[in-house]
């Protein structure tokens, strides 16, 4: 019976998550050409197979027409399981809640393929804030959120979560010094730290943990006015909190 049933084949299916598997495995636009010799077949039913996976949204093409990336739908098909519907119907509430205490912009992040994915964000009621767009992605290594998500971890999942987002980095952090970091995060237990990118934003980061490992973080994208300067300290008194409360009704 088992070998009746390793026997069984689907070409046109197994073309079409070759094709998928390859693209997450590059991490960059591939051509209809590159994608037949990587995957050493024709260019012909290379094309058949893109043509359908772009049509039902798998697929998208880059600004320029040239290359083929994945887009989120696999994601969002992997947000509607039962345990990523929980994730976001319970934090989403208490990270609204929070957001509208501190007057700040929340972001509930988890890791996806190496890198950053946010998957609910609250505005924090202000009338001007730092808010990023839902899908928002970024490598684990290059986000705060990120080296969070990864400090977080067992051995295991953490020496994974680091080799993925490595191959997504066009100048990857050194293995060693990204690996003290993430030790030195584990034990101060939070993230305070200006944005990498943004001038008068700081990032206050702190991991939902069930069990033994982080399953998700809220990010704090904190504007500093001139008027009042916010008190980043209170604030993660305030956002540990809410973690913790997301961690107990998930049950960790």
């Amino acid at each position: 019976m088992a070998e009746d049933k390793l026997s069984y084949s689907a070409p046109a299916l197994e073309k079409g998550l070759d094709i998928l598997e390859l693209l997450a495995r590059a991490g960059q636009p591939l051509g209809t050409r590159q994608i037949a010799e990587e995957l050493g077949r024709s260019k012909n039913e290379i094309f058949r197979m893109v043509h359908v996976l772009v049509g039902r949204g798998y697929l998208q093409r880059e600004d320029s027409g040239e290359g083929l990336v994945l887009s989120n739908k696999l994601f969002g098909l992997g947000m509607q399981t039962a345990r990523a519907r929980d994730l976001v119907s319970v934090a989403a509430p208490i990270v609204e809640r929070f957001a509208d205490e501190v007057h700040q912009a929340a972001h509930l992040v988890v890791a996806h393929r190496g890198e950053t994915v946010i998957i609910a964000a609250a505005s924090g009621g202000a009338d001007m804030n730092f808010s990023l767009k839902l899908g928002y992605r970024r490598p684990l290594a290059d986000a705060h959120s990120g080296l969070v998500l990864m400090a977080f971890q067992p051995a295991a999942i953490r020496q994974r979560m680091i080799d993925e987002c490595l191959t997504l980095m066009r100048l990857p952090p050194d293995p060693t010094r990204l690996a003290t970091e993430l030790d030195d995060v584990r034990r101060q237990g939070a993230i305070i730290h200006e944005s990498r990118d943004i001038i008068g934003v700081t990032d206050v980061v702190c991991p939902i943990v069930t069990g033994d490992r982080a399953v998700a973080c809220v990010t704090v994208a904190a504007v500093s006015r001139r008027s009042s300067a916010p008190d980043f300290d209170a604030m993660l008194a305030r956002l540990k909190i809410a973690c913790a409360e997301i961690a107990h009704e998930l049950g960790g």
